[in-house]
């Protein structure tokens, strides 16, 4: 893996006092259950009701100087929308995250019903999944805090994006995982020279030692005490595909959901390019999937209620979306209600079938949130949230190598006939023994 040199280090920094940036365009972080502000630093709860905290913006200063032109003009990546990221300026150093492909996918469109497909395939950044944006912003942060340790609890993908930006910037990394982990998730971190603790648990259990550790030491815990920032990389993907559509939106948006961040914030960048004005403001459903062996959000929605109910014990192969208490539950279920979407619980089988499907279809091998993604997008399809003629955009978030045991799973091994797609015997080298088995 290289390192890209991202432009010269950064002269200005945050006032700790106020919690605002030289330009004026953060004001701070906000409470988004009762409003109240708190200054800009690594805190993630409100003080004063215990909600979330997130970044707040002057979005009347960025009109005044972000444009199409400007973000146009600018190297491809995630820091090309500077002035809608937390960030006091381009760091000086980090992996070179974003700017993925946003694809047609015509033949699988066509075999799911949709005539209208295309795939973010994000499965292209530096260490293979979404994670890398999320995590580009948090470190930034951690930075100009002046934390010397970076951390995360992680599902699996997080861990490696997280030892990756750790090793660029030269801090030690400890990622925590449950101990079933896939073990390539588990390896990629280790790569990247992090500590990787396993624990004996769900994610869940995971996260909560995440907190006392995130309490105790000044570690910068990338998706806890530095959440606030974390959450604002996934914003990045609703501008790409904005742009990537020459800026205008989409009719559906389909995602995977674990805690329900990453599909929040997509709404959240797309009303803010509408905001400025880069975008005229138009309805966009949004389609969510789960493995339905952890499906606290679909289940939610599947019953009207906005209370997530949490799973004690996650039974599915999708563990990089087995989050039995996810934080942002209850928003994803608000967004796709309001939105006049949906959110899918796909059974492994058909997650499994999915990822062969885009393989054999598109030449990309996604991992299983991504065969979950478009399950979902299937599911939807069959019961009329998304019509045929709509321009779906389906959000494949990692790459299949990561989970590859998943790509057989509900099959039976079989022989390779000749002229069918599997592994052949093994035969000598010799034309005539090729003949003899393509012939057979």
């Amino acid at each position: 893996m290289t390192t890209e040199l991202l432009g010269e280090p950064r002269a200005a920094q945050h006032d700790v006092q106020t919690g605002t940036l030289p330009d004026g365009r953060i004001l701070g972080l906000r409470c988004r259950s009762c409003g109240r502000p708190e200054p800009l630093g690594p805190s993630y709860v409100c003080a004063a009701c215990f909600g979330p905290l997130e970044v707040a913006y002057d979005l009347d200063v960025v009109r005044s100087t972000l444009s199409r032109a400007v973000i146009e003009a600018r190297p491809a990546g995630i820091w090309r929308y500077l002035e809608l990221l937390p960030v006091a300026g381009r760091p000086a150093r980090g992996l070179p995250v974003g700017s993925s492909p946003l694809l047609s996918a015509e033949r699988l469109g066509e075999a799911i019903g949709i005539e209208r497909l295309l795939i973010k395939d994000d499965s292209r950044n530096p260490t293979l999944s979404f994670k890398d944006r999320a995590v580009a912003v948090a470190v930034a942060r951690a930075v100009d805090f002046g934390m010397d340790t970076l951390a995360c609890a992680s599902t699996g993908n997080l861990a490696g994006a997280t030892a990756a930006a750790a090793a660029v910037v030269g801090l030690p990394a400890y990622v925590f995982v449950p101990a079933d982990l896939e073990p390539a998730k588990i390896e990629h971190a280790l790569a990247y020279g992090a500590t990787v603790v396993p624990i004996q648990g769900t994610y869940d259990d995971v996260n909560r030692l995440c907190l006392e550790i995130a309490d105790e030491r000044a570690w910068g815990f990338v998706n806890i005490n530095l959440r606030p920032f974390y959450a604002e990389g996934s914003k990045t993907l609703a501008f790409e595909i904005a742009e990537g559509l020459g800026w205008r939106l989409p009719d559906v948006v389909v995602a995977p959901i674990a805690s329900g961040a990453m599909f929040t914030k997509l709404a959240r960048g797309f009303d803010e390019l509408a905001a400025i004005g880069l975008v005229k403001r138009t309805p966009v459903r949004f389609v969510g999937g789960q493995a339905a062996g952890c499906s606290p959000v679909a289940s939610a929605f599947r019953s009207g209620s906005d209370i997530i109910e949490p799973v004690r014990t996650p039974d599915t192969i999708v563990r990089s979306l087995a989050i039995g208490n996810p934080a942002e539950g209850r928003q994803a279920v608000e967004l796709a209600s309001s939105s006049g979407g949906s959110i899918e619980a796909i059974p492994d089988e058909a997650t499994a079938q999915a990822i062969r499907r885009a393989a054999r279809l598109e030449g990309i091998y996604t991992e299983t949130a991504g065969g979950v993604t478009i399950a979902a997008a299937e599911a939807a399809r069959r019961r009329g949230i998304i019509r045929r003629d709509d321009e779906v955009v389906a959000l494949l978030t990692g790459n299949g190598l990561k989970t590859p045991e998943a790509f057989r799973f509900g099959t039976q091994p079989r022989p390779a006939e000749p002229g069918v797609a599997g592994l052949a015997p093994t035969i000598p080298a010799s034309f005539s023994a090729f003949e003899a088995w393509l012939d057979r």
